[in-house]
Order: structure tokens, then sequence, then C-alpha cells
């Protein structure tokens, strides 16, 4: 059993769920939402029994929004700081759009969880506390020089302390597991007694343990009887003298599914190539917070999908474009240190005028930085990182679901226009999840490929065009790679059919003709036309959608992940009667083609960035936009409340 596979145990109940003694009246409580947050060391799954109870409020019919934290360090010192992981779940019987801010309840398992999570805790809140893991040693790694369960630092919380490891071993006793396989069964223990506290039902834990151990029946057991135990602690012990209640959300009729934005990612790449009837080659080296697309990826080979495990970045995009010259389409996936590697041969992807889809899933940097926290921070790099005028598209989902209706545009851009695409991610997104509604594939967009198939097919003229070298003229038709359809994007010619050769490479081309060509009024015109293609895809892209109140005077724009805490913020902001509006950019480049008449009708414009005010700069730059930014450097995603107090401010 792993720490993150594994299970938790029980102190008082059997295996087949019974009490051991009576059941206590609780006083039942009815709440429209709850935020709470499992937190341990990184071996303790905490990851795992977040996840479970994300799967059982989505399935009672609960609207969720998830925030998994991961270590950042690949092998931190157990019970140290830098080792803590932590999954919080946001549950609610109405429409939300983030993890949730102030933690209602927080669950730890050990001293430092305790230290880096309290400060998060609302007042009054519950803290359950593993009791068992405050020694001495313990308290030392989370640099406590006193107990905190001792110096009355916790007053101003509902402590529930609970000896989870001895109560763990108890349940477990009888499945001759060892020690230290009994002891990660303490996580299905807590998860236990936070289904209890919330009335979550265990039957899908238990579903999943039974199919996750089917061939270790004495994991399913144990898992079985931990488990149990914990919900039936909260029963029996007087500690807890209420429960909470969360009613089913209204949603619209469908089928639904929990879902993070890497999945979401998967699947919109997946079902864009079917769409496009081509094969999907994705090359990439694994890098957090990207891999998990590379791992899903791999699991759908049967349906046209290859995926390439390179041995560097440099590799990976290399078989992404080299898929795309043989007509695939080719995709790469990393974060911001592996695009550095990329620039060069993303730039030979702007000169030949090549599909290709960069995905990158952001974090903090520069360099290694924080490889486990988000960031915003990518965008300018995505922009101008290259040498050369080297222009290429860039989109941004807004959401776990986003991400799948963005990937599929990622393809659809760059397959009609022949172009680079960044797809721009971020750790917050990718890993976090909500619930997701099952489109019909009949009303998915179409993507419609067609390739050249001979010299003078899809309006691509043959021999004595005017921009034709004189070798080409007087024979037979000869194809012309760059002579453009009109939104300027060039013929996409698969190698080997016949009468289609044509140079392909770094070197700047004639313009029509594809042949090498050194002359300076050539550069400048292929240069100002490559421009002016990426321009034209605003020609195919939605208009800024202004929400909110259209007389105010405030704008609030966003991009990316941070689309949920604007979202809220505005909403909470108007209803305490501020006039605000919003708007949130998912294409970046180029933008939408109203942009400047939105941005010129507002006196004042907030931009909220997980960055230094790269957006900020941009529209500053090119629209003169009176703009201010709300910025946040610290790996995680902004608190509404932050971006509400910044929204009141400057009403005001």
């Amino acid at each position: 059993m792993s720490s993150e596979q594994g299970s938790l145990a029980t102190p008082v109940a059997g295996i087949n769920g019974s009490t051991n003694g009576h059941a206590h009246k609780h006083v039942r409580e009815t709440v429209d939402a709850v935020t709470i947050r499992f937190a341990g060391d990184s071996g303790d799954g905490m990851q795992l029994a977040g996840t479970q109870f994300t799967n059982t409020s989505a399935l009672a019919g609960n609207d969720i929004a998830t925030f998994p934290d991961f270590p950042a360090e690949i092998r931190a010192p157990a019970g140290t700081l830098a080792g803590v992981s932590g999954f919080q779940v946001h549950f609610s019987a109405s429409d939300i759009h983030t993890p949730g801010d102030d933690l209602d309840a927080l669950i730890v398992m050990n001293p430092a969880a305790l230290k880096t999570n309290l400060k998060d805790l609302r007042s009054g809140g519950i803290l359950i506390v593993n009791t068992d893991n405050f020694g001495v040693s313990d308290l030392d790694k989370a640099r406590y020089k006193i107990s905190p369960l001792e110096d009355n630092s916790l007053n101003g919380y509902r402590v529930v302390r609970v000896p989870v490891a001895k109560l763990t071993r108890l349940s477990v006793a009888d499945f001759k597991l060892s020690p230290k396989e009994a002891d990660r069964c303490k996580n299905f223990f807590a998860l236990g007694l936070v289904y209890w506290l919330y009335e979550r039902s265990m039957d899908v834990t238990l579903k999943w343990i039974r199919e996750k151990f089917a061939k270790n029946p004495q994991y399913v057991n144990a898992n079985t009887a931990a488990l149990k135990a914990g919900y039936n602690y909260g029963e029996t012990v007087e500690l807890l003298p209420v429960q909470y209640q969360v009613a089913k959300a209204k949603i619209s009729p469908g089928t639904y599914r929990k879902i993070t934005g890497n999945e979401a990612a998967v699947l919109g790449l997946a079902a864009a190539a079917q769409l496009a009837n081509k094969t999907l080659v994705y090359g990439s080296y694994p890098i957090t917070p990207a891999s998990g697309i590379l791992e899903g990826l791999a699991e759908l080979r049967r349906y046209g999908v290859k995926t390439f495990q390179a041995e560097d970045e440099i590799a990976a995009i290399g078989v992404a474009i080299g898929a795309s010259y043989g007509g695939a389409i080719g995709i790469t996936g990393t974060s911001g240190p592996g695009v550095c590697l990329k620039s060069e041969a993303i730039n030979l992807a702007v000169m030949t005028e090549l599909p290709l889809v960069i995905v990158n899933v952001q974090r903090g940097g520069p360099s290694t930085g924080l490889p486990t926290k988000t960031e915003q921070s990518d965008l300018l790099q995505a922009m101008f990182g290259r040498n050369g005028d080297s222009p290429v598209a860039i989109i941004a989902p807004q959401s776990p679901v986003d991400c799948f209706d963005m990937a599929m545009e990622a393809i659809r851009i760059a397959t009609q226009f022949m172009c680079p695409v960044f797809y721009l991610s971020d750790g917050y997104i990718a890993n976090g999840s909500e619930p997701w509604k099952l489109p019909e594939v009949a009303k998915l967009p179409k993507i419609e490929i067609k390739n050249a198939t001979e010299p003078n097919s899809a309006g691509w003229s043959g021999p004595g065009h005017e921009n034709g070298d004189e070798e080409s003229k007087g024979k037979g038709a000869t194809f012309l790679p760059y002579k453009r359809d009109e939104l300027l994007a060039r013929p996409w010619a698969i190698p080997g059919t016949p009468g289609l050769e044509h140079r392909i490479g770094g070197i700047e081309k004639q313009d029509v003709t594809g042949n090498i060509n050194y002359e300076p009024a050539n550069h400048e015109h292929m240069t100002h036309t490559r421009a002016k293609k990426i321009e034209n895809i605003a020609l195919t892209i939605p208009d800024l959608e202004v929400t909110g109140d259209q007389d105010a005077d405030l704008l609030v724009v966003g991009w990316g992940g941070t689309y949920g805490s604007i979202t809220t913020a505005v909403e909470r902001s108007r209803k305490r009667g501020l006039k605000v509006a919003q708007v949130h950019f998912r294409y970046l480049n180029p933008m939408p083609k109203n942009t400047e008449a939105v941005l010129k009708r507002f006196k004042k414009i907030l931009v909220p960035e997980l960055n230094s005010g790269q957006l900020n700069w941009l529209l500053r730059a090119k629209y003169l936009a009176p703009a201010e930014g709300l910025n946040k450097v610290q790996g995680k995603p902004f608190l509404v409340s932050e971006i509400e107090a910044a929204i009141e401010k400057m009403v005001k």
C-alpha cells in the first residue's frame, strides 16, 4: 500500500461498522457551503483523502472546487514544514467558482501541517488534530518550542483531539499488517470521521477500496475497517455535537463527472484529433505540473494518440514538429523552464509555418522556482521569448472544465492558421477539479483539415505566378508552398504526396515559392505577413464579453486561472451595491477585435494577476489603457477577499 493509495484506521468500531457503545444524539445544522482541508506529511495520504471526499461530494450533487497543494521537494524530511501536503475542498448547494478562502474545518496529521495551515482556518472553525504525532521530536521538526495543544494558542477554534494513529492500529489489528502498513491506514480513519461530520456516504470510497485492492484482501479489510471506524468514532464520541448538511446544488440536467484541468486538456486534445481525423503525437519531457497530460494521453493509444517521452525538452519539441511536418497533429507539453529550452525550435515552427501546440502548465519561477506552486508569469515569455519578430498565437483556459474547450481551440487555430499556438494553463487549474457536464459529441466544434493533394488543388496556383521564380516558369504545374489563402495561412502538404515537393527549413523563404531568399524587401514582407496571419486569428474568435454593471466606472480584467476568484469577488461586490464590470481574456494573442473599444468604455481598470503585472503591461502599452495591477507572486491563487478589497478601494 502506497501512502497515497493506502487506508486509514478506526478506533472503536469493527469492520462491519458496528459501534461499541450507544450513539449520542447530535444536532444537525444546514449550511450552504463548506470549505475543508486535509493536511499532513507527504506520506500521510492527504491527496487521496481529499480526492475521495471530492468524489463523494460530487456524486452527492454538490458543486465542488478543489485545490491540491503538493510539497516542492520530492523527498522532504518527514514531519518538516517543507514536507507538508494538503488538499482543499469547497462543496456547496449553490454555484461556486473557487476552492474557498477561509477554512471551516482543518484536519492536520502533525505539528508541521498545523503550523503551515492554521492561518487559513476561520475563527471558531473546526480543528481536528492527530494527537499521536505531537511528540517532542515532531514539535521540534515543526519548530515549536511548546506544543500548541498546551499553550492556549488554539483557544479560538473548536479543537477535536483524536489519537488517529493509535485508533487506526487498533481497528486493523486483526489483519496481520506491519506497523508501517497499519499507519498508512490513518488517512481513511480521518476521512471516515469527516464523512460523519458532513453526513457523507461512505459507499463511493468503499467501492474504490474494493476495486483498488482487489488482489490484496487484507488491505481491503483493513482500509474498510479504518474508514468505518473513523465514521463510528464521530458517531460515538461527544467531542462533535453538531453534524453539518450541505444540500444538492441546482444544476442543469445531464451526465457529470469530476475533472481536473490536466484531465480535461487530455480529453480536449484527443477529441480534437478525432474530429480532425488526424493522429495526435505528443512529445514531452516529464515536468511538474504538466506530467499528468503525458500520462493521460499515454492511456489513449487506441484513439490514435501516440506519446513519446523524450530524453530532454529539445528532443520533445523536435518530435512534435516532425510529426506536424509528416501530417499529424504535433503537440509538446512542459512548464516554464522547458519553454526556455524549446524556444529555438518554436521559432523553427514559426518560420516553416507548421501547426504546433505548446502546452505550458505554468508554475512559479524563475529557474526551478516553485515547481509545485502556481503562477502566471510566462505570458511575456510566450509573447516575446524568441529571437527575431516571431509572433505566435496564445490562448489560456480559465477553469479546469474550460481546459477541454481551449485544448480543442488550440488545435483548431494551429491547423487552420499553420502556426504555433501556446496553451497557457497553470498549476492551480491543472490540478484543481470541478464538475464537468459531458458534452454531446454531435455538438462539438468541427475541425476540418484539407491537406494539399496536387499542385493546383485547394486554390494554390501553378507556374507563372507573379512571385514565382524564373526557374519554375514554363514547366509543368509547380507546388507553391507559401501561396496563402484569404487568412494568409499556407497549405499543409504531407511529404511523399506526388508533385508537392518543396523546400522547408529555418532560413527565410521567398513568398509563395518557398525558395531560400535573402533579399531585404522579401524578409520585411514575410515578417509582416507572418504577423498579419496571427492578427487574422481575431476574425475567428469571439468578442470580449462584458459582464456585470455595463455603466460602471470600474472594469476588472483577468486572464487564465484567476477567473474564479475574480468572478466571485465581482459578484460579492455587486451584491454590496458597488458598480463594477468584468471581462476575462481567454485569447491573448491576438486579443479579441473589440478589446480597444471595451477598454475605452471605463474610467478605471483593475488587472489582478499572479505575476508582477504582465497583462497589465500589455494593455497599457498597446491600448494606453488606464490599468492598475493587483499582483500576487506567492505560489498561491488569489483569495476572493483580496480582489474584493481592491475593488472597493478603487470604486470608492
